[in-house]
């Protein structure tokens, strides 16, 4: 009987839905939108209950198109938007609040008192994060604090956190797992690196309860089984887990020390393989959890920026110059340089190697000649310019430049974007056939989980798409990143 592997998807502003083939083929996708929710400035939230209802459509319309039935799944896929933080009721799945979107800055405050006590070097130490609003502890907190009656029902062990990963598979078991993967576990402030548990003294200054934690477990292997779903039989193994960015590092097969990927989702997120090494930055990286396979734990560098996509999505919907988000290129192709415009995409504050919460978008160099087209190429090379800086803190941390860029998410797709990175890099960008690589990791550590790939069969079943070289001349590059950084102190 032939094998299929029901991937979910659950990114910050849609769910996706994918069935996978036994030789990686993609053989139906779906997809459906979450709304945002803005309470404040700086706040972002979800409902909960629109990321479950979400998550079951596109499961129910990716299987359809693939003309597989539930049955046929022998296992099920999880991959997440990482630090974005949920409680619910441990006994009827109720949640107690919105979710906490990653993106969201309502906890700065509570980050720089952590700062100013002293307590930054710990937690760098223990998680390889900095105390940034950015990661799930300093969430939870919140929560406890301003949601009435929640911190007692958590005290009580009436309540569960977590990310979104733990949050799909309770309710995918119907409430029978509470559980996480090692790689979203690492993007919390509460697990440490070395012992890849949740830290007591971590939790207990953040004022996190340990009744709230979900059981630790690795990348691939059973999370629990379906239990009472109106979209799939009971029995289906959850199999594999990762946080979206380590699943497309996975997704990419860079299974190898030094190889490196940035997806270009809502954000642009730059992992490098580290092996069993836990790499600590000093150019502001982020030390992370790559995946737990086979009893082995790789380590990652990551760059998080976080505003890439979201740029084209604000061209789109809050300048209204373009209709879709596929028109950035064409419009940006009318012109060919951005005429002096530049563009600091520091909508939601700046991520590494800044960590500037405080950060707000700027576009300078406008004249009365500026256009439209002068404005959406300066976005796109924006994105650009952002990633070029994490990828010159990465080669900074170990002391040698990155060889290429493997890339995937939805704007990889824009050629126009892809030709300028390998330009202001320096190096090769390599698009793979399938770009995504998010779904495509999670999928392919379920198959692992239920013996159906191993790790060398993986890395020939992928395939490249298109290679961009780059263009400049080393001076070109160095005159524009230059003048992006001018634009940057500005921001």
């Amino acid at each position: 009987m032939t094998k299929f592997i029901l991937a979910l998807d659950q990114g910050t502003t849609a769910t996706t839905a994918m069935v996978v083939g036994p030789d990686l083929t993609v053989l139906g996708k779906a997809s459906n939108e979450i709304p945002q929710i803005y309470p404040k400035p700086g706040w972002v939230e979800h409902a909960p209950e629109a990321i479950w209802a979400a998550t079951g459509s596109s499961a129910r319309q990716a299987m359809e198109a693939a003309g597989v039935e539930g049955r046929e799944c022998a296992a099920v896929a999880i991959t997440n938007q990482r630090e974005t933080t949920l409680l619910w009721d441990r006994q009827t799945g109720r949640p107690r609040h919105n979710a906490i979107v990653w993106q969201c800055r309502r906890t700065a405050p509570f980050c720089d008192e952590l700062k100013h006590a002293g307590h930054e070097a710990l937690f760098r130490e223990r998680t390889g994060l900095v105390l940034d609003p950015y990661f799930s502890g300093t969430k939870i907190r919140w929560m406890l604090d301003n949601v009435p009656g929640l911190r007692a029902d958590a005290e009580a062990g009436k309540v569960a956190f977590g990310t979104v990963d733990s949050f799909l598979i309770f309710r995918l078991t119907g409430g029978r797992s509470h559980v996480t993967d090692v790689s979203n576990a690492s993007r919390t402030l509460c697990m440490n690196l070395r012992t890849l548990d949740w830290d007591p003294e971590l939790m207990a200054i953040l004022g996190v309860p340990a009744s709230v934690m979900p059981r630790i477990l690795p990348s691939a292997g059973e999370f629990g089984v379906t239990r009472g779903l109106n979209f799939l039989p009971d029995g289906i193994p959850v199999a594999g887990v990762a946080g979206d960015q380590q699943s497309a590092l996975f997704g990419q097969t860079c299974f190898d020390v030094g190889q490196s990927k940035c997806t270009y989702g809502t954000g642009a997120f730059l992992l490098m393989n580290t092996g069993d090494r836990i790499a600590a930055s000093r150019h502001g990286l982020l030390t992370t959890v790559g995946w737990t396979v086979d009893g082995r734990t790789a380590y990652a560098l990551e760059g998080s920026a976080f505003i890439a996509g979201a740029a084209v999505q604000w061209l789109r919907d809050g300048l209204g110059l373009i209709r879709t988000a596929p028109e950035s290129e064409s419009l940006a192709c009318q012109v060919p340089d951005s005429g002096g415009v530049m563009f600091v995409p520091a909508l939601a504050g700046l991520g590494a190697p800044y960590w500037r919460s405080d950060a707000r978008g700027i576009l300078v160099g406008l004249t009365r000649g500026s256009s439209a087209a002068h404005v959406a190429r300066a976005v796109l090379e924006g994105i650009a310019f952002e990633v070029a800086d994490l990828v010159q803190a990465m080669s900074n941390d170990l002391g040698q430049p990155i060889a290429e860029l493997r890339v995937d998410g939805g704007a990889c797709a824009n050629n126009l974007l892809m030709q300028f990175q390998a330009d202001i890099l320096g190096v090769p960008v390599m698009r793979p056939t399938n770009i995504d690589t998010t779904a495509m990791g999670a999928s392919m550590l379920a198959g692992i989980g239920i013996g159906l790939w191993d790790m060398p069969a993986l890395t020939r079943l992928t395939a490249i798409d298109r290679r961009f070289d780059p263009t400049f001349t080393e001076a070109d590059r160095a005159q524009r990143m230059a003048c992006y950084r001018e634009a940057v102190a500005k921001a």
